[in-house]
């Protein structure tokens, strides 16, 4: 992988322990890193994200005193048609030695107790987009076994983390809808039925290819508005 041999002659060779990738509006994130950044340009099969509020580099080195590789932003669907489309990054991470991910990301709340400014820890999710990343891959892999695919462990590390900051944060189930419109009230109405709490246009893909890789996962969302006709 021709990505690898860049990060590590970039930011060296030592193993990184978490990932992380942000959200819209959250790309500032990375450059509180202290070690290296690459832009996504100049590692081979990086997507490059058209989205405003993305900070389109890799920035591996230390946070908090713990060696991470932060991905300063993410392509969605909507921009490619390739719900696959953060497949390099992902197995980019598992190469670097990191068994575990957080994910981040900016959603539309159903629920009037996790208001806009509030964070929606993610307990579970519904594909409403009929898309899998995993479609086409040849081997037996690609049957993820998805019924714990946020894990416990990493939810419990990050509650208690919350609850040390007097930071509220809410747990619900996340509705990827693929964009790039917004949904419809209609739409919404069906989604709260389905049992979600929040929308958003990402993370799901992402999720399904970690877990294929072999990734715990973790995510959290940015409650940015009121989704449609609440």
């Amino acid at each position: 992988m021709e990505a690898l041999k860049v990060a590590r002659d970039r930011a060296g060779a030592a193993p990184v322990a978490l990932g992380l990738v942000l959200g819209s509006g959250l790309g500032a994130l990375a450059d509180l890193v202290e070690g290296a950044a690459i832009p996504y340009a100049d590692l081979p099969g990086f997507p490059q994200p058209g989205v405003s509020g993305h900070n389109p580099k890799l920035a591996i080195g230390d946070l908090e005193g713990v060696r991470v590789a932060v991905f300063g932003g993410r392509t969605h669907y909507y921009e490619t048609g390739d719900a696959a489309a953060m497949r390099a990054p992902l197995e980019l991470l598992q190469r670097l030695g990191a068994g575990q991910l957080i994910l981040t990301n900016a959603a539309g709340s159903f629920r009037p107790d996790i208001p806009p400014g509030e964070l929606m820890l993610l307990a579970d999710h519904i594909s409403f987009s009929g898309r899998n990343p995993l479609i086409g891959e040849p081997s037996d892999a690609r049957f993820v076994n998805m019924s714990q695919a946020y894990e416990p462990a990493l939810r419990a590390a990050l509650r208690a983390a919350a609850a040390a900051e007097d930071l509220p944060l809410a747990e619900g189930v996340y509705a990827w809808y693929s964009g790039p419109s917004f949904e419809t009230p209609a739409e919404i109405r069906a989604l709260r039925l389905l049992g979600a709490d929040a929308v958003g246009m990402s993370t799901v893909p992402e999720v399904i290819l970690a877990r294929f890789f072999g990734l715990r996962v973790a995510a959290v969302s940015v409650i940015t508005n009121m989704a449609a006709g609440l």
